[in-house]
């Protein structure tokens, strides 16, 4: 079911948050083994929460969520239940608040099921970096399932759980949803609050929903945006949706997003879902993005410069392991990172470092904040022409589980058409478009500061003049 029938069916009385949370519960034990989407199975928090919940609903109360399990990936910290990052470094860290994100949930009678599984640190783009093994695709368990939020797009396209949060720094909601035919929407940088989200890259990063259609993810939306006084970067913005016509709809496709790199199966699928909205009254025309080339190194560049700076507290003291008193402080401190942290943690504060060091902070990380406005500048320069900017969400569908991962910049090709949209601070939506092969496709959209609801009418469109988001992969169906 989508949570806006659990919902429906939970209020009316049809069905106890008990049964629900058992229900996927016991699917989720079933399917894990196999998909490895969970990293922990909060079974009796779980349990726990629907017990009160039946108490509550006795007392008349009305959640948005009330009743629905929903996964949250093991970066967005969860009081009473353990969050790792899927790394070594923080495991058994059980942190003593909950995020924002998380608090605004259970208000709302969300039940956490469990925490999901994620490239370490959210560094990766197909869920093989993490400390507790690759995440399966649910519709080819040999094939990636995309990153960081793999574990969040697997859970959700199993149906192990009717919805997930995910967090995207340089597409890590979206290249998940778009190999695992789920919706997935990047917000505006600043919508909704990061307090209790563990730092990766703090000017890119932000929590969004992923979800099988987009009425569930407009209604988790609205739980989760919203000003927040732990979060200073946040903006003063309430998500509403009133679905609309696209008719009208002016659509720009920037030439570079389709040509070389990029599949050409992956960009047909891509172009018939724009003559889907151009059937339905929407008009397209082709441009040129000629800073598409810069991108990835400017995005690499300052999201690991961030990095090193974020991940200095795991030291054996703040956090991570005890430091070993019997040596100096500096062997303790190494050790302790080089046994916590995995190849691509260590690859990316290394490189980190370099660009913020002495002599070269210049060349590489300043240039790279200018090129940065020049980005965001030139985004929203197209955007005072037209509604939205269409790419393929990734350029090729999922690899091959051991493909890439022993070639980083292969690995980052993946996030070439998604970090625009973080370098510009501008919202993205990933919608299903298709199959390659029996392998999902996904298009994304990306739109003008807070206007979410426009990309939501948009996916809205597509999802009821398709039924991609119906179907189920025959790997998990019990």
């Amino acid at each position: 079911m989508t949570a806006k029938q659990i919902v429906k069916l939970v209020l009316t009385g049809s069905l106890s948050p008990v049964d629900v949370v058992e229900t996927y519960l016991d699917r989720a034990k079933k399917l894990n083994p196999k998909i490895n989407a969970f990293i922990t199975i909060a079974e009796e928090h779980a349990r726990r929460s629907a017990e009160e919940l039946e108490k509550r609903l006795k007392k008349g109360f009305p959640g948005k969520l009330i009743g629905v399990p929903i996964a949250v990936k093991d970066v967005i910290s969860t009081k009473g239940i353990e969050t790792t990052c899927a790394s070594k470094i923080l495991k058994g860290y059980v942190p003593p608040y909950d995020a924002t994100v998380i608090r605004r949930l259970k208000a709302e009678g969300a039940i956490i099921i469990g925490k999901t599984n994620m490239d370490e640190f959210a560094m990766g783009s197909s869920t093989e970096l993490s400390a507790y093994g690759p995440t399966r695709n649910p519709w080819n368990l040999e094939r990636v399932v995309g990153g960081s939020s793999g574990g969040s797009g697997a859970a959700v396209a199993a149906r192990m759980a009717p919805i997930a949060l995910g967090s995207d720094t340089g597409g890590s909601i979206r290249c998940p949803a778009s190999f695992c035919n789920i919706v997935g929407l990047k917000p505006t940088y600043g919508t909704v609050s990061r307090y209790g989200l563990i730092s990766y890259a703090c000017s890119l990063e932000q929590i969004g929903p992923m979800t099988v259609d987009v009425n569930d993810c407009a209604l988790l939306m609205e739980v989760i945006t919203g000003k927040d006084c732990f979060d200073s970067t946040m903006i003063d913005y309430k998500f509403k949706w009133t679905p609309r016509e696209v008719k009208g709809l002016r659509m720009a496709v920037p030439k570079e997003f389709f040509g070389e790199g990029t599949d050409e199966r992956v960009a047909n699928r891509v172009w018939d879902i724009i003559k889907l909205l151009e059937s339905h009254g929407a008009i397209y025309e082709e441009i040129s993005f000629p800073l598409a080339r810069y991108v990835l190194a400017c995005y690499y560049i300052i999201a690991m410069s961030e990095a090193s700076s974020n991940l200095a507290r795991y030291d054996g003291v703040r956090y991570g392991p005890p430091c070993d008193l019997s040596l100096p402080w500096y062997d303790s401190y190494s050790k302790i990172r080089g046994e916590g942290f995995g190849i691509e943690v260590k690859r990316r504060i290394i490189l980190g470092c370099f660009a913020l060091s002495a002599g070269y902070y210049g060349r590489y990380y300043l240039k790279a904040l200018k090129l940065r406005t020049m980005i965001r500048n030139h985004v929203l320069s197209i955007l005072k022409s037209f509604d939205v900017i269409v790419t393929p969400t990734t350029p090729f569908p999922p690899f091959k589980i051991g493909e890439r991962v022993e070639d980083p910049l292969a690995l980052y090709m993946a996030d070439v058409d998604t970090v625009v949209a973080n370098l510009a601070g501008v919202p993205a939506i990933s919608v299903p478009a298709g199959f390659i092969d029996g392998l999902p496709v996904g298009a994304q959209f990306m739109a003008n500061h807070c206007c979410e609801d426009l990309l939501l009418t948009v996916a809205k469109c597509i999802q009821d003049e398709t039924n991609f988001h119906t179907k189920v992969s025959k790997e998990v169906r019990l």
